[in-house]
C-alpha cells in the first residue's frame, strides 16, 4: 500500500512539472528629457504571437532569406499601457515623479502576483545623449513573468 502511495504522489510530481510554462512581460520606459517634454509608460501586451510566423531562415550561398515578413505585420494593437511621469521636470530631476512611478510599477506587481505571476528577472538599461548635448534619453526596464 505504501508503495502505491509513493508511486502514486511520484507520478502526480512529474504530471504537474510537464504542464507548459506561460511568461508574460511588463515593460517600463521613462524619459530623461529636461521640462517634462518626453513620455513615460508602461506597456504590458494583451496579444500572443508566434515567433515562427515572423522567424526567417538564411542559407549560406544565398543572399535572400525564406519567408521575409513585414514589421508592420509583427505590430500589435492589444496592449495596456499606463501613463507615468518623466523623471525631470523643468529644475531637474523630480523626486516625487519617481515615487509615483513606483507606486505605479509596485501595483502592477502587485496585481500580477495576484494573478498567479511569478517574478522571474528584471532587466533595465538606459538610453542617453552620451555626452552630447542633445539632453535626450530614456530609461527601460523588463519585467519578467512566469506561472
Amino acid at each position: 500500500m505504501k508503495k502505491i502511495i509513493i508511486l502514486s504522489l511520484f507520478t502526480v510530481a512529474i504530471i504537474s512539472e510537464t504542464y507548459a510554462q506561460e511568461y508574460a512581460v511588463i515593460t517600463t520606459i521613462e524619459s530623461i528629457v529636461p521640462g517634462g517634454i518626453g513620455r513615460s509608460r508602461m506597456i504590458s501586451n494583451k496579444t500572443d504571437l508566434d515567433t515562427e510566423e515572423f522567424t526567417t531562415e538564411r542559407r549560406a550561398g544565398t543572399d535572400t532569406a525564406q519567408g521575409k515578413v513585414k514589421r508592420k505585420e509583427i505590430k500589435v494593437a492589444n496592449l495596456e499601457e499606463t501613463k507615468m511621469l518623466n523623471f525631470y521636470s523643468l529644475t531637474g530631476i523630480n523626486f516625487q515623479n519617481v515615487a509615483s512611478n513606483d507606486a505605479l510599477i509596485s501595483n502592477k506587481l502587485t496585481e500580477m502576483a495576484k494573478s498567479g505571476w511569478e517574478l522571474q528577472f528584471v532587466t533595465s538599461g538606459v538610453e542617453s545623449d552620451a555626452g552630447g548635448p542633445d539632453g535626450k534619453g530614456i530609461f527601460v526596464t523588463r519585467y519578467i513573468f512566469k506561472r
